[in-house]
């Protein structure tokens, strides 16, 4: 049997590629045709991961700047099948992580699949999030997803996928970014099957009082003109930002930079808004232990995975279902051997993305081989891949689980 590691040798990797470009806190703008420049390579500006003591620290290296606006493209070959495309929107609760990292290299799925999968850099923290009168409407970092959606309608042709056929795939604050795509009158043509992957769907958008309020802690603890400032200073007012949020809030699961609702993209009343997924397909689901790495001591980890992902995501799969969309629920009981963390947050990501390599001494997956977290892999990515064409995943290998998605309520 060929291996994963073989057939990702098969696959033709493109980018990094430049799909818009932005001023600071301005939105963005697609790169005219006639711009001879490459891509920088950037990703955005961050501070390191909440989560390196489970995934690890990413294994490879990028700059990082405010020209973070580009995409990476794996494809079987440059030819004209017109195949389904996967375009991946990572997580890091808004704060941190990027599409270019190996992490996220998609040429297992790619291979096995004979699918063309796009990983999405967009901006992050205060300069994707901020809310501030006089310096940023909020909601960058969307707009900049949604401009990336219209990049891949023109333009995934000519890397042998089908621009009618795409589904938008995300994790946690990815998911988010999901979630709310879905309500967006301005991405609706664009994706046609959505897959959320670890969604906390419950904290999906601030209210926009709220927003203004963080943006007003910011802009005193920059001392500076934001417009101007530079990347150290705009990080360290943003990380003093997010311990005032903690520390007046108490909620660990809500990062401070955030989408914000009741202004643009959102124009109308959440319920109107959500006839936008009439007619998709949604896959959607969790991992059985997803909150052991957020709760405090005295939490209990179970009941918590319940109240922050089962029960907020049921509610969302009966929303779907009453606005007309397909619906389909999972739940990952992976643990692997020799980890503490059990089926922890992230745990599906390297059964669906990345190499050996960039997973090498993740914690999350404790003493399992890599061949043994491969073999599941490929049937994990089978799914992912049955329902990026079909719209169904079919039954659920271990270790998925499938789970009923409730009816409209």
């Amino acid at each position: 049997m060929t291996d994963s590691t073989t057939l990702r040798a098969q696959v033709v990797r493109t980018g990094p590629i430049r799909y818009a470009t932005a001023e600071r806190f301005a939105r963005p703008f697609p790169v005219a045709e006639s711009d001879p420049r490459p891509s920088s390579g950037e990703i955005a500006p961050q501070p390191p991961s909440r989560l390196d003591a489970v995934m690890g620290s990413p294994r490879d290296d990028h700059p990082q700047g405010e020209d973070c606006l580009n995409l990476s493209i794996t494809t079987p070959a440059r030819d004209s099948r017109a195949r389904p495309v996967l375009v991946w929107l990572h997580g890091g609760g808004f704060s941190s992580g990027a599409g270019l990292l190996e992490w996220y290299d998609g040429g297992a799925l790619a291979a096995e699949g004979d699918v063309v999968v796009v990983g999405v850099n967009y901006r992050l923290g205060a300069l994707g999030y901020l809310c501030l009168d006089g310096v940023s409407e909020g909601n960058l970092g969307l707009y900049d997803q949604v401009e990336a959606l219209r990049w891949v309608r023109a333009h995934i042709a000519a890397y042998g996928g089908d621009p009618a056929d795409v589904t938008v795939i995300g994790q946690s604050a990815g998911g988010i970014s999901v979630r709310l795509l879905t309500r967006l009158p301005e991405a609706r043509g664009l994706f046609r099957r959505a897959i959320l992957q670890s969604a906390p769907i419950d904290i999906t958008a601030r209210p926009h009082e709220e927003s203004l309020e963080l943006g007003r802690i910011f802009a005193e603890a920059l001392d500076g003109d934001p417009h101007t400032a530079d990347l150290p200073a705009i990080l360290a007012a943003q990380n003093e930002t997010a311990l005032t949020h903690l520390r007046r809030s108490g909620r660990t699961m809500e990062p401070a930079f955030m989408p914000v609702e009741g202004i643009a993209p959102f124009p109308g009343p959440q319920d109107r808004a959500d006839e936008n997924v009439r007619d998709i397909d949604v896959l959607y689901g969790w991992n059985a232990d997803d909150m052991i790495v957020f709760c405090r001591d005295d939490d209990d980890p179970a009941k918590r995975t319940r109240e922050v992902y089962e029960v907020p995501l049921a509610r969302f799969g009966a929303s779907l279902v009453r606005a007309g969309a397909r619906a389909h629920a999972y739940r990952l009981d992976w643990c692997p051997a020799g980890s503490p963390f059990g089926a922890a947050h992230c745990l599906e990501l390297p059964l669906l993305f990345g190499t050996r390599d960039a997973w090498r001494s993740s914690p999350m997956l404790g003493d399992t081989p890599w061949e043994e977290t491969d073999r599941l892999g490929k049937a994990v990515r089978a799914t992912w891949v049955a329902f990026a064409r079909t719209g169904v995943p079919g039954a659920l290998p271990a270790p998925l689980v499938e789970v009923p998605v409730p009816g409209p309520s």
